[in-house]
């Protein structure tokens, strides 16, 4: 245990899934290997992934402090974490101009619509409520791949801070499903945010 609390404090987090909102991308229960490490060293977070993120200020307006037996299960992958934390596919990130719907129904990130079948929940529209965002600099848009029931930036478009994440809150990058076993996969980044760099955010680092 002392070993897996090391590598947890470290390099890699495991995350227990809470909800439906990642749909089908993620299930309720899944568990995952989140790479704290992913944006270290100067990287930043990029448009398609997956994040684990602290959504105190942002998603909610407060959050009530963990007991300590939470925080060891959370840190093991046994609980999913503290109520605070989310896990949603980013977006948009800085400089970036999120705008949705099309008259094709898609949502578009720069002006380049997305072809998000690849990970939209089956029978999902890309979204029921009608935005047209401009990411700040250093935040980030977050939205779930289940549509239809995800709470996420949308949700909170009229309040303080406007539903942006900011990027210091991302506690890692989801890397890994590792159970249950049948689901064993990696998290890609998907080739529908290839073009949709424009002229603002981080580009499309791999």
């Amino acid at each position: 245990m002392t070993v897996l609390l090391l590598v947890n404090a470290f390099a890699a987090r495991p995350f227990a899934v809470p909800s439906g909102s990642m749909e089908n991308t993620l299930r309720p229960g899944d568990r995952l290997i989140v790479n704290e490490l992913a944006y270290a060293f100067g990287g930043h977070v990029q448009r398609g992934d997956v994040v684990v993120f602290d959504g105190t200020g942002s998603f909610l307006p407060y959050a009530a402090e963990p007991s300590a037996g939470r925080r060891l299960l959370a840190r093991l992958g046994l609980a999913s974490g503290e109520d605070s934390v989310f896990v949603k596919r980013v977006i948009g990130v800085g400089g970036d101009r999120v705008t949705c719907c099309g008259a094709d129904g898609r949502l578009r990130v720069n002006g380049v619509a997305l072809d998000e079948s690849s990970y939209l929940a089956p029978g999902d529209t890309a979204s029921q409520v009608a935005f047209d965002i401009v990411v700040p600099a250093g935040k980030l848009w977050m939205m779930g791949d289940h549509r239809t029931v995800s709470r996420d930036s949308r949700d909170h478009l009229g309040e303080p801070g406007g539903g942006f994440v900011p990027e210091s809150r991302v506690i890692g990058r989801a890397a890994w499903v590792v159970f249950p076993f049948g689901r064993w996969t990696s998290l890609e980044r998907p080739a529908a945010f290839a073009g949709a760099g424009g002229t603002g955010g981080h580009g499309d680092q791999r």
